[in-house]
């Protein structure tokens, strides 16, 4: 549509009136820029109480919801998942010119002189029905192989942090694009009434942590409601939800009344979508300063919840005690729940570190699991795990019969999913024997995010919104492919 057709359309004479008088001549801009946009914006809030858009989903999902366990840093493939015995032959070896092919280092390793392989420095071992090869310091997660589908051959452009883990969750490597969870609470809205569709946990675990950016859980150039909301441990989960001191539910009811009808006259005389969503996400707030402590509060799960989880899920603040947190989340109507755990650049000193990460979050993860499979929860709830990339076979730094450490490698990783319509048991794409290269089955990170919005009955293809001039994606505007072969 012409840009000029499309303002008249979207601007009314009042809007252009108002906005003359008040000197916004860059909000016209942005409707011009982004025709469509308050149409989208406003639908959603007239079609229902809680979000999402009519038209969704395209097809009968499986999954209702998605609990991601992002591992920040990335978590090294060779020494979890991606296991061949083969490598125990070439360990110390310099890692042939014709594997490497002349692959992009980071700054970290380009000026090494030799690039010796390094075989895990773990035992491997074959489980369940289909005999897949799982780290020894992963025997939480080789008890539920069974239950997941572990994606080898994922890969991405990216090889560094900032770019990588902004890619897998927003479609770009570019910030300012809106993420997953973004896109689903935009598209699906929520199921509850008294929480966001989106909320993000963070744990630390013991290795060297990346920063990771509010942004990651932004709306981009959607509403703002659509952002994720993070859940902090101690006594204020969330920042600035309380009541000031000396303000009562009371009079903070009158005051958000009050307030709704002054911004209801102002988006009558403006038409901003954003004032909107300002009215719902203090409406939001103000269920939450219930909702909220209702789900902190783990006291009344019993000591078999804790006992499953593990030691660590007693500890505010632990991936495990948000592993329970995530399922009561689930429990409640949460759309996306997304764990970041932070701690796996493990640079040097790998073979201590990756094992102490795994002990963090391997017995939390497989409870998750088991958790959710006995409250009959798995089968529309699908879980992912996984980081922004992988870590090469050749060793950063010098070899030692005890410490080495991994480069970012972003060529082939491995992710696994479960539930939400995941066939369980199953291994899908295959690596050269340096986990290195991609031989069958290559699955993008794009690839990887048009999976999982099908699962909830979303066709990538479909969910889009106008910014800038263009249907603005996820999983952008290349074609893109759903992994079929691991779906049930």
């Amino acid at each position: 549509m012409d840009p000029v057709k499309a303002y008249e359309r979207n601007v009314t004479r009042r809007q252009l009136l108002a906005n003359s008088q008040r000197w916004i001549g860059a909000a016209a801009l942005a409707n011009l820029l982004r025709p469509g946009s308050v149409d989208a914006a406003t639908a959603g809030a007239e079609r229902n109480a809680i979000g999402g858009l009519t038209s969704l989903p395209h097809y009968a999902p499986k999954a209702k919801r998605v609990i991601y366990l992002f591992f920040s840093g990335g978590p090294s493939h060779i020494d979890t998942f991606d296991y061949k015995p083969a490598m125990r032959k070439f360990h110390g070896q310099e890692l042939p010119g014709s594997i490497r092919m002349g692959q992009r280092l980071t700054g970290m390793t380009s000026g090494q002189k030799a690039f010796p392989c390094v075989a895990p420095m773990f035992k491997f071992a074959k489980h369940g029905k289909h005999q897949t090869w799982v780290s020894e310091i992963l025997p939480h997660t080789a008890g539920i192989v069974d239950d997941i589908a572990i994606v080898k051959t994922i890969h991405t452009e990216a090889i560094n942090h900032d770019p990588a883990i902004t890619y897998i969750n927003t479609g770009v490597q570019a910030p300012g694009k809106p993420c997953m969870g973004s896109w689903l609470s935009y598209g699906l809205g929520s199921e509850s009434t008294d929480l966001p569709a989106f909320i993000v946990m963070i744990s630390k675990g013991r290795g060297s942590s990346q920063a990771l950016y509010s942004r990651l859980w932004g709306s981009g150039f959607l509403p703002s409601k659509h952002q994720g909301v993070r859940l902090r441990s101690g006594a204020n989960p969330v920042l600035f939800l309380k009541n000031p001191k000396g303000l009562d539910t009371t009079t903070r009811r009158r005051m958000l009344d009050g307030l709704a009808k002054i911004n209801q006259e102002h988006f009558k005389d403006i038409g901003d979508p954003e004032t909107q969503t300002r009215i719902a996400q203090y409406e939001m707030a103000y269920k939450m300063q219930t909702s909220v402590p209702d789900l902190m509060d783990l006291s009344k799960e019993p000591d078999s919840t804790f006992e499953l989880y593990g030691p660590d899920s007693r500890k505010p603040g632990t991936f495990a005690a948000n592993c329970i947190l995530a399922r009561r989340m689930a429990e409640r109507g949460v759309r996306f729940m997304q764990l970041y755990h932070r701690g796996w650049d493990q640079h040097g000193s790998l073979p201590k570190q990756i094992r102490g990460q795994c002990k963090d979050v391997d017995q939390p993860a497989a409870a998750l699991i088991k958790d959710l499979k006995q409250r009959g929860m798995f089968e529309d709830t699908l879980v992912v795990c996984g980081g922004e990339f992988g870590r090469t076979i050749y060793s950063q730094g010098k070899l030692t019969k005890t410490n080495h450490g991994r480069d970012h490698h972003g060529r082939c990783f491995s992710t696994w999913l479960a539930g939400g319509g995941v066939k369980g048991g199953i291994e899908y794409g295959v690596t050269d024997d340096y986990s290195y290269n991609i031989l069958k089955d290559p699955v993008h990170i794009r690839d990887l995010n048009a999976t999982i919005l099908h699962t909830l009955g979303i066709d990538h293809e479909k969910l889009s919104f106008r910014f800038q001039g263009l249907d603005q994606r996820l999983t952008g505007v290349e074609e893109q492919k759903v992994v079929k072969e691991i779906l049930a």
